[in-house]
């Protein structure tokens, strides 16, 4: 007995072809619907239909689905990382402000000084000098304007330099000496302060810009321009530079004005000029007004001389004071009406001389001189007839 031979029945989708099994109603892979078909076999007369193609359709289960989601957005976030990093350092335009910025100090610019450029010069190598018969060491160093000790090293000689006549010796050039640096041009208003004659001084107790002014006869705005002073005060102790070139020039017909002493001249009060003193008289007191505060190195010099004739007698003292009381060894022994003359003015100790003697210079303009006369003794009577 053989066994029997079965054979599965199968259709073909009328639209894409598939082998199906005969009984499949829809085809998996277009979709068309089979139900209606007829089956193998039965006569049927059917109408062909056309249907539309149909895109496959794709199943996915939710894990994968959700899979793919992290996926695309794990690769978005890496482009969107790459693209910033590639613009990170493309500077873009930076947009002008409407509003009104608050304006900001530029700091103030600092000149800066160009080196200074020193010449240098080029060293020559040593010339060939052949020794002559009468040739010493220091002799051919005078001669070429270079040391003896140079002659020696360079030619690696003794100390004592032996020479023999013929002997070959190399002679260094003279050292150049380079040229002195350009000395700085002033400009006008400094080179103005370098010319000008000025005084260095302390300011000492009670002492006012007004009182110094006054006494070196310069003016107020003057000496704080040269000193950079704000105000008009001054204080003990500080130093003070006098612009004595800064003066008025002196009234006159002389063309060029002379400049006066740093002291002004002392003005003489009493006695009047042209007065008289007899015998009564045992005291003549003679005064003048204050030039300032006086220098602990400072006095008045009062000189007084007796301008009669064939007299020549003459008084120089020194004070610190505005008055001096004529000595009574100086007033005259005879009946005679001398004449005095006298006058002050300030001078200042520079030193002593090699007996111990203060020397003292003039420190100011002299006063103008008055005279006096005095009588010392009583006029004898005239005898009676």
């Amino acid at each position: 007995m053989s066994p029997e031979t079965s054979s599965q029945k199968t259709q073909a989708c009328p639209t894409c072809g598939t082998r199906l099994s005969e009984t499949a109603t829809r085809c998996p892979v277009c979709g068309t619907d089979l139900s209606g078909k007829a089956k193998a076999g039965t006569p049927k007369r059917s109408e062909p239909s056309i249907e539309a193609a149909r895109m496959p359709e794709v199943t996915l289960s939710l894990p994968v689905a959700l899979g793919l989601l992290a996926l695309f957005l794990v690769v978005g976030a890496i482009v969107v990382y790459v693209g910033l990093n590639a613009t990170k350092h493309i500077t873009s335009p930076t947009p002008v402000p409407t509003e009104t910025e608050t304006p900001t100090d530029s700091p103030t610019p600092t000149d800066t000084s160009l080196p200074t450029v020193q010449a240098t010069f080029t060293v020559q190598a040593p010339f060939t000098y052949t020794v002559a018969g009468s040739d010493t060491c220091s002799g051919i160093a005078y001669q070429f304007g270079v040391s003896i000790n140079s002659i020696i090293i360079l030619n690696d000689l003794a100390a004592t330099c032996p020479l023999s006549v013929g002997e070959k010796l190399k002679i260094p050039y003279p050292t150049a000496t380079p040229p002195a640096l350009p000395t700085e041009t002033l400009q006008a208003v400094d080179a103005t302060k370098a010319a000008c004659n000025k005084v260095v001084i302390t300011v000492q107790q009670n002492d006012t810009l007004s009182s110094i002014a006054l006494n070196y006869a310069v003016p107020m705005q003057a000496i704080k321009d040269f000193n950079g002073l704000s105000t008009d005060n001054v204080f003990n102790g500080s130093t003070l530079i006098i612009p004595l070139c800064m003066r008025a020039a002196t009234p006159g017909p002389t063309p060029t004005p002379t400049i006066p002493p740093p002291y002004p001249a002392p003005n003489l009060l009493l006695p009047s000029d042209g007065a008289a003193f007899t015998l009564a008289d045992d005291v003549v007191t003679l005064q003048w007004a204050s030039i300032g505060t006086l220098r602990p190195n400072e006095e008045y010099q009062v000189t007084i001389e007796d301008v009669t004739v064939d007299q020549g007698r003459r008084i120089v003292d020194y004070v610190t004071d505005t008055k001096y009381i004529v000595p009574t060894t100086f007033r005259p022994n005879d009946n005679i009406a001398h004449v005095m003359r006298w006058w002050v003015v300030p001078v200042r100790d520079d030193g002593t001389d090699s007996q111990g003697q203060p020397i003292w210079d003039t420190a100011g303009a002299q006063s103008d001189e008055r005279v006096f006369t005095w009588v010392g003794a009583a006029v004898p009577g005239t005898p009676t007839p």
